[in-house]
């Protein structure tokens, strides 16, 4: 299913694409390739946050909801960057810092529709040399697709024709309950290890896990003071399909993440709302509205010689599977 969604304030047209399998559906915007709605059988509310209103994404407090951000998702210390002995002047928008690529990240394009069916979804997306100041004429690809039961997929593909950084993430907000907050929701993360963060949220180290920074066997989240918003350092291989995290909610319902990425962004979202745009069930999403899981490289990689290198050779691709499965 394919239908108009707006005008962005520069008047570009966005589109509204579904797909459907058993008890998934979703729905994609071309805007930023952002998971707009994920409903599933039996359940009376979407599971990830989103908005019919345009306006709040294009620029409004949604922004980065269920957008693929990049091309360097999280963090850049200082909006600079070494490269291949150069160093890269970025775009910064967080203080000092770069943040999802910078001000003109990819969650501000619009991609172009290769293909759709009733179960599946192919967007690409052409980044200028220069862009944010990353180098080499870019070209992305990115696949969604459903399977029964209730499985919600993507593949992402990209190439450069100049050595280049890359790090994109799904930057989708969970909540399985339906309820005004997170809190009831548990959490295991499949990592031994997360990187500490200093005022700027930017790593300082790589540390084992431990007291609520442990999510091994799991904790509940209750609103209240921001806590997350931590890289963690997923067990198994790099580029290996492996279980990231599994999000459970009160009512039972859970959502497993597995993924070929080394880490995962948990975000609790106690910094951020929906401001006064209107979220998926009729009000205004409040702080700890839902959980962020982005899947990723890890943060300021190219500023820390011993974290998993984000940079990509010209002519070399760039591939990230990450995978959402649902049950009760």
């Amino acid at each position: 299913m394919r239908h108009p969604f707006g005008k962005t304030k520069s008047g570009h047209d966005v589109e509204a694409l579904s797909i459907h399998a058993g008890d998934i559906t979703v729905t994609i915007l071309t805007l930023g390739a952002i998971v707009q709605d994920v409903h599933l059988k039996g359940v009376p509310h979407s599971v990830t946050l989103g908005s019919e209103d345009l306006a709040a994404y294009d620029g409004g407090e949604l922004t980065y909801f269920g957008a693929l951000v990049g091309p360097v998702a999280n963090r850049i210390a200082n909006a600079r960057a070494p490269l291949g002995g150069d160093v890269l002047s970025l775009v910064a928008n967080e203080g000092t810092t770069c943040l999802h690529g910078g001000p003109d990240g990819m969650e501000t394009e619009i991609w172009t529709v290769e293909s759709l069916s009733e179960s599946a979804l192919t967007l690409t997306l052409d980044l200028p040399d220069g862009k944010g100041g990353f180098p080499g004429n870019r070209q992305l690809r990115v696949r969604y697709s459903v399977d029964a039961p209730a499985h919600l997929r993507m593949n992402v593909e990209a190439t450069s024709n100049k050595d280049t950084l890359l790090n994109i993430a799904n930057h989708s907000y969970w909540n399985l309950d339906g309820r005004s907050t997170n809190t009831g929701h548990t959490l295991r993360v499949n990592a031994d290890r997360y990187l500490p963060v200093d005022a700027a949220s930017i790593p300082t180290g790589v540390v084992d896990v431990s007291g609520v920074y442990d999510l091994r066997e799991g904790r509940e989240f209750t609103a209240g003071t921001p806590v997350y918003d931590h890289n963690y350092c997923l067990n198994g291989a790099q580029g290996t399909l492996k279980h990231a995290c599994t999000l459970t909610g009160k009512s039972g319902l859970s959502m497993r993440m597995d993924t070929t990425e080394v880490g995962l962004q948990v975000f609790d979202a106690g910094h951020v709302s929906s401001g006064k745009f209107i979220g998926h069930g009729g009000h205004p999403y409040p702080a700890f509205a839902g959980i962020a899981l982005e899947a990723q490289g890890w943060p300021d990689a190219p500023n820390h010689s011993d974290f998993p290198s984000i940079e990509v050779s010209a002519g070399k691709t760039y591939r990230q599977e990450t995978v959402w499965s649902f049950s009760h």
